[in-house]
């Protein structure tokens, strides 16, 4: 399944924050959008979920316009956002239910190869913050959308921690082949992640370039210490800066 943005452009009140964005999610593609704070990244999958409605352009899945309809992705916020009285494997089953589509098996199953299987009867009170975002991307994982949007799902945890989250999800995403929007505001974490990054400026948010991650698949921390990764990350970081 895959997603157009064409020519997005978006406006509160007097102040314009997205302006003529375009860009593809193919099927299957890990893309991230990296702009520095303030740059419209969470605004922009507001649009694409359908919660605001853009002043112009469209949003399509697989050629179908949905724009400013919501239901059609599954959304991963910054915190996990998991529901208090309900254990673990309860909060991974909500999208499900919430579709009439439950398979608790399949659910089972995840959190078991999540290293979640003996905390799936444990509330979120009892889990890490690590934890509580492997919970978190499950449910994501398990609703019917095709398309999941992540919003800077690691940003609160430490460095440690993080790197163990971005290796997870990769090995996770691999297997399970869906598409993937991810925002951050971590150059190192979107050139790890991603088939492509799309760069925003600022004020407003436009697209000034995608960039192509040249590295192959599977990954892993070793590629953080390649030259050519260095490279990357320096010339992606003065687009940023140039266009601040």
């Amino acid at each position: 399944m895959s997603l157009q943005l064409e020519r997005i452009s978006f406006s509160f009140q007097d102040k314009r924050v997205l302006h003529d964005v375009s860009f593809d999610v193919n099927r299957g593609e890990f893309v991230a959008i990296i702009g520095s704070s303030g740059s419209g990244k969470s605004t922009l999958l507001h649009v694409i979920g359908g919660l605001l409605n853009p002043n112009c352009g469209a949003v399509f899945l697989n050629g179908k316009d949905v724009t400013n309809k919501a239901g059609n992705i599954s959304y991963m916020p910054q915190e996990a956002s998991l529901f208090p009285w309900r254990t673990v494997l309860e909060n991974t089953l909500l999208g499900q239910e919430l579709t009439a589509e439950v398979h608790k098996e399949r659910a089972k199953q995840l959190l078991e190869k999540a290293n979640l299987g003996h905390v799936m009867d444990a509330y979120p009170y009892e889990l890490s913050g690590g934890m509580k975002q492997r919970v978190a991307f499950i449910r994501s994982l398990l609703c019917p959308q095709p398309i999941i949007c992540l919003d800077e799902p690691f940003s609160a945890l430490d460095a440690f921690t993080r790197l163990d989250m971005q290796k997870w999800l990769l090995n996770i995403w691999e297997e399970h082949e869906r598409s993937v929007l991810f925002v951050t505001h971590d150059l190192e974490e979107a050139i790890f992640l991603a088939d492509k990054i799309v760069v925003l400026s600022t004020n407003p948010a436009t697209v000034k370039k995608v960039v192509h991650v040249p590295f192959q698949r599977p990954r892993d921390e070793r590629i953080l210490q390649e030259v050519q990764f260095f490279q990357l990350k320096r010339d992606i970081m003065q687009m940023i800066v140039q266009h601040t």
